[in-house]
């Protein structure tokens, strides 16, 4: 009896365990930007930016931008499915007059099979996520970076982005942003001066090629507010 009660004291307790919802990952850091919204709320509609480390890392954006209102909400090392996950957080929390998206790196990383069909899907997901939120509002895709770190994967990237380069060619107020080029040498070869130690996140000198890619695709507050943009 005894050895009877042992066990279906065991078999309850691992049932509570599997009905527990499993953390999801990047919660920590997604809570944090409501609290941040909580204390420090953004004002007007903001030039959004969403996606992965590059962006997370990059926390002296707004130095980059002066007399623009930069709103930061790349998070972790995230791929397109999280930004899909996490979008009534980090997107449609606000009200943004353009978004800057870069994301998609991760998702081919994190696979031991790389599937550039299954990126151009995931960024479509987004695009008609965003499309369906605001039917105009400015997006900025930035192509995804060559790695020294993850170099092995550089067919993938370039197939990545020469996808979604495709698709965005034949949609409306979305613009490809091809940094990946200006961060390889004359010769194809990677620029291991423009990142940090893990030769994978970027220092100042790579933050500000992508600085001089993005300046001049930037909107003006007063632009977004012009005539026709119902945003």
């Amino acid at each position: 009896m005894k050895k009877f009660l042992s066990c279906w004291l065991a078999c309850c307790w691992y049932g509570l365990a599997l009905a527990q919802p499993a953390t999801r990952p990047f919660e920590k850091e997604v809570a944090a930007f409501a609290r941040q919204d909580s204390l420090h709320p953004p004002i007007g509609k903001p030039i959004l930016l969403i996606g992965s480390s590059s962006f997370t890392k990059w926390t002296d954006v707004q130095q980059y931008f002066p007399g623009y209102d930069i709103l930061n909400r790349g998070f972790g090392g995230s791929s397109l499915e999280d930004v899909l996950y996490y979008a009534p957080q980090v997107l449609f929390a606000y009200t943004p007059r353009q978004i800057i998206v870069y994301c998609g790196e991760n998702d081919l990383a994190a696979s031991p099979q790389p599937s550039t069909k299954l990126v151009l899907k995931r960024f479509k997901q987004l695009c008609r996520l965003i499309r369906n939120q605001w039917p105009s509002v400015p997006i900025v895709y930035i192509s995804i970076k060559p790695s020294p770190a993850r170099w092995q994967l550089e067919s993938s990237f370039v197939e990545a982005n020469e996808r979604i380069k495709g698709f965005i060619q034949k949609q409306k107020d979305i613009q490809f942003l091809d940094v990946h080029t200006a961060m390889l040498t004359t010769g194809g070869e990677t620029r291991p001066e423009l990142y940090i130690g893990d030769r994978l996140h970027m220092n100042a000198r790579g933050y500000e090629i992508w600085k001089n890619k993005i300046s001049p695709l930037l909107l003006p507050a007063k632009a977004a507010e012009g005539p026709g943009n119902t945003q």
